[in-house]
C-alpha cells in the first residue's frame, strides 16, 4: 500500500536543511512522489513519465532520514539518466553512476550527513553501487540511525552456530564465513543459503 502526501510533509522524512533542494528537483521534473510501506525487495522505485505525464518515484517510508534521502537521490538519478539518455543506457551503468555521484556530492557539500555516513558516501562517489544495501560499509553506518526492534541484529553480529529468524518466519543456523558471505542452514529443510554479513535478522537463540 502506498500513501500520497503533500510536498511539505516530506520534511519529516528528510534530514534538516534538505527539503528545499529536494523539492526543487521534484517540482522541476514534475515528479509524482509516493511514500510506500516497507517493501522487502526494494527501498525505492522509479517509473518514467512515458505517455502518462508525470515521472513517478516511490520511497519506503520506514527508512531513517539519511537512508530515505540517499534512496530518493538514487531514484532521482534514474530520472535524470532517463531524461538525458532515454532507454539507450543500462539502468545502473556509468551514466547513472555519474549522475548519482553528482547528486550525492551536492548534498555532501552542504554537510547534511553525519560524519560516519559522509565518509562512506565519499568513498563510494567514484563508483556507487546499484543499491545502498550492496555497500556493506554504508549499510552498517546507516543502520546506526534506524529505530531498532528488540532482538534485531546483522548476520555478522549473530554468534556462531546460533539460530536466527527472517521476517517470513524461516529459521537458520549460522555457519562459517565463506569469503564475503556466511553459510547458513535452514532449520527443517537443511538447505544451505549464503547471507550477506549486513543482512538484518532476529536472533532466536544458541544451539551450542
Amino acid at each position: 500500500m502506498k500513501t500520497e502526501h503533500p510536498l511539505e510533509a516530506l520534511n519529516e522524512y528528510l534530514p534538516p536543511g534538505t527539503f528545499q533542494p529536494v523539492a526543487d528537483y521534484l517540482q522541476l521534473y514534475k515528479v509524482h512522489l509516493t511514500i510506500a510501506r516497507e517493501r522487502k525487495s526494494v527501498l525505492g522505485d522509479y517509473r518514467n513519465a512515458g505517455s502518462r505525464g508525470n515521472h513517478r518515484i516511490s520511497v519506503n517510508g520506514n527508512l531513517n532520514i539519511y537512508s530515505f534521502l540517499i534512496t530518493l537521490l538514487h531514484e532521482l538519478a534514474h530520472l535524470l539518466t532517463f531524461d538525458k539518455y532515454g532507454n539507450r543506457v543500462q539502468s545502473h551503468g556509468k551514466e547513472w553512476k555519474a549522475l548519482f555521484s553528482q547528486l550525492l556530492a551536492q548534498f555532501i557539500k552542504n554537510k547534511v550527513f553525519p560524519a560516519d555516513i559522509e565518509k562512506e558516501l565519499i568513498a563510494s562517489l567514484s563508483n556507487p553501487a546499484a543499491s545502498s544495501c550492496a555497500e556493506d560499509g554504508l549499510m552498517r553506518v546507516l543502520r546506526r540511525y534506524d529505530k531498532k526492534a528488540e532482538g534485531q541484529m546483522l548476520v555478522e553480529e549473530i554468534p556462531p552456530k546460533s539460530l536466527f529468524k527472517l521476517k517470513d518466519g524461516r529459521v537458520f543456523k549460522k555457519g562459517e564465513k565463506l569469503r564475503k558471505r556466511y553459510r547458513c542452514e535452514e532449520v527443517g529443510s537443511k538447505k544451505v543459503y549464503l547471507f550477506s554479513p549486513v543482512y538484518e535478522v532476529e536472533l532466536v537463540g544458541n544451539v551450542g
